[in-house]
């Protein structure tokens, strides 16, 4: 496997970046292009900017910040955020994107995978998942930027992720809600479920507390290990993580 990847997730909120718990009880937690143009300076491998409203309200993703963010940084860095259809999706990616990541407008209408990985490449395409345990097993769940609009849908969540893959989307994000900005590690053994199910990589999402919490992910198969509250406050710097996993056998870039 590639060397694995570091990535801090900005959720953006009226333009700014936000951080809650759970999906709830979100904080500013400063400006985009700050915070992204300080986070590629620290050594991050990749960024993930979450619109989180775009879809609950109906909207697309403002492309004017994407391409304040493109300006000042270089490294990968994918946007979600009301991606329904190709026109949007080019213009995200147009803007300075180098991924498009879809949950809510994907689970409408499922078609909108094989339509974004036909024009762009599945590389382009990641499925973002809201995943809860439920009656059943796990769940995926929507619309969940926006606490009163989301709700449980009827798919469970390794079903959904065999076929957004099997529609062409290169790359899994597993949000895992109730682990969300409560930092006592990631649900690895849901993680494992998933990576088991699909043969495209998966990033970790949710629970990320302590660095052993980062090598657990990896060890359970990700590729990548997505985290936001240790890097917004600072609880974890990510050149001191970087060597901790190498000092622990992970292979990460330097």
């Amino acid at each position: 496997m590639p060397a694995r990847r570091i990535i801090p997730c900005l959720d953006v909120k009226n333009g700014r970046v936000v951080k809650g718990v759970q999906f709830r009880d979100h904080r500013d937690v400063g400006d985009i292009v700050e915070n992204a143009t300080r986070y590629s300076a620290e050594g991050a491998d990749e960024l993930v900017f979450y619109d989180i409203t775009a879809s609950p309200e109906g909207r697309s993703v403002d492309t004017g910040w994407i391409e304040r963010v493109s300006r000042v940084i270089d490294i990968p860095f994918a946007v979600a955020g009301g991606i329904r259809d190709l026109a949007t999706a080019g213009a995200v990616l147009d803007a300075g994107a180098d991924k498009v990541s879809v949950n809510s407008p994907a689970l409408a209408r499922p078609d909108l995978i094989d339509e974004l990985a036909a024009a762009f490449g599945a590389q382009c395409v990641v499925i973002g998942v809201d995943s809860m345990r439920g009656e059943g097993g796990y769940r995926v769940w929507r619309n969940t930027g926006d606490p009163d609009r989301a709700d449980e849908t009827v798919n469970h969540t390794l079903d959904w992720l065999r076929e957004a893959s099997d529609r062409g989307a290169g790359e899994v994000v597993l949000n895992c809600m109730k682990q969300d900005g409560v930092r006592d590690g990631y649900d690895c053994k849901h993680l494992a479920e998933v990576v088991e199910a699909v043969t495209v990589p998966v990033i970790a999402s949710g629970g990320a507390g302590a660095p052993e919490h980062f090598r657990a992910a990896f060890e359970h198969g990700a590729s990548g290990a997505l985290a936001a509250t240790v890097f917004h406050d600072r609880l974890i710097a990510i050149p001191d993580l970087k060597r901790q996993l190498l000092a622990d056998g992970i292979e990460v870039r330097p």
